[in-house]
């Protein structure tokens, strides 16, 4: 099978491109967008036009979804597969989402159940996954450097102060204020259900369009609804930086706590920022080397497993999650993966894992053992080439 891949950039993708390989999948990628991220358009359509016209391809992949690339492979009767790895991606409501040619894989089944109808038969649900060889292949490497990561307790992520759009919000109202406020506020405290798209009115969500300059205004997205605009884009972003802000507060006054962040840590006290952590080189030995390492999921992931969660566990590390409502499809907690419920909860669960290092070394060897038997990158790939091809088979054979 020949496989044109195009790249933009994601740190999934070398992991993908591996994993291929191993299929004996030949690959071709087109990598432009990698350097250009300003390309235009019409220069993707040239690209992936000329590419397609000089080889015999089977199918296009991407990560995510590019509706330009989409509407190229229509054009050629060409199948098209995206997969997601982030939440929202607001390509997925333009009009380009119902072509035939695509295969759409989401990650998060809170996404999937909302796109899927766009799109009948070719949108499909598949978790994200992991590379435990690669992962563990730069901890045997990096032994001498282990130590230099040792911590109890680690974060490694933004803190999303940095990139909060819902922070331009210009003289709203005290009654807008204090609707997003409170609502905020209650969403918090609630694990494992995401209900800001059920509970704005279309009022609030009027108001809040009109006090945000640079309003978000897709040129081509049909399927975009200004609720899911200001609840995904605006103010889960909003709540993800109130929430991490205060829990790595409360933490880093308990624990000796460790982030690797851009986001400005100075007014934390207590806690010790190294800066960003170099993905393919650093990570691995962060996660392997923390007693606890700390996950707190976007809230725009509304039910799936984050990419952190899945990089953790194949580094052999130990992670600490939010409940997430997808997480006992696929762990046991307490056996391969430990979650909190509340703030109270990840407070005793930090106390009881630092007091008892070995519980939290022989549930992080479970999780690995389990995500290098059933969830890398080479799994994944199986299934969504299975299910592409044999869609694809099903309805030539209907025709």
């Amino acid at each position: 099978m020949k496989l044109l891949f195009y790249r933009y950039g994601s740190i999934c993708e070398p992991f993908i491109l591996s994993a291929l390989s191993e299929l004996g999948t030949e690959v071709v990628e087109l990598s432009a967008e990698v350097t250009d991220k300003q390309m235009k358009p019409s220069d993707v359509v040239q690209t992936v036009s000329r590419t397609l016209l000089d080889g015999n391809f089977d199918l296009v992949f991407s990560v995510n979804f590019f509706p330009v690339v989409s509407d190229v492979c229509n054009i050629f009767h060409i199948p098209y597969a995206g997969w997601t790895v982030d939440s929202p991606v607001m390509e997925l409501y333009s009009k380009s989402v119902a072509n035939k040619c695509n295969y759409l894989f989401l990650f998060d089944r809170c996404q999937y159940q909302e796109i899927a109808p766009l799109n009948p038969g070719h949108v499909f649900y598949l978790p994200l996954g992991s590379d435990p060889v690669f992962m563990q292949s730069v901890i045997q490497k990096g032994q001498k450097q282990a130590e230099t990561y040792r911590a109890d307790l680690s974060f490694v992520g933004s803190l999303y102060t940095e990139k909060c759009a819902y922070d331009k919000l210009k003289n709203p109202p005290e009654y807008l204020s204090g609707f997003l406020n409170g609502l905020m506020a209650a969403q918090q405290k609630i694990y494992g259900y995401y209900f800001i798209d059920d509970a704005l009115p279309q009022q609030i969500t009027d108001l809040f369009k009109e006090h945000m300059p640079g309003y978000y205004t897709p040129l081509d997205a049909p399927f975009l609804t200004d609720t899911a605009i200001v609840s995904q884009l605006y103010i889960g972003n909003k709540i993800s930086a109130l929430e991490r802000v205060h829990l790595v507060r409360r933490l880093a006054a308990c624990f000796p706590f460790t982030i690797y962040t851009g986001s400005d840590t100075s007014n934390i006290p207590g806690i010790r920022n190294r800066g960003l952590a170099k993905t393919l080189t650093e990570m691995p030995l962060i996660f392997h080397s923390s007693t606890i390492n700390l996950n707190i999921t976007s809230k725009p992931i509304r039910s799936g497993i984050p990419l952190r969660v899945w990089d953790i566990l194949s580094c052999g590390g130990f992670v600490l999650t939010n409940y997430q409502a997808e997480i006992p499809e696929y762990f046991c907690p307490g056996e391969h993966i430990e979650v909190y419920e509340n703030e109270d909860d990840l407070l005793d669960k930090c106390n009881y894992y630092l007091d008892h290092p070995s519980k939290a070394a022989e549930i992080a060897q479970n999780g690995l053992a389990l995500v290098s038997g059933q969830h890398t990158y080479r799994h994944r790939m199986e299934t969504l080439l299975l299910t592409v091809f044999e869609k694809k088979a099903s309805e030539r054979a209907c025709i």
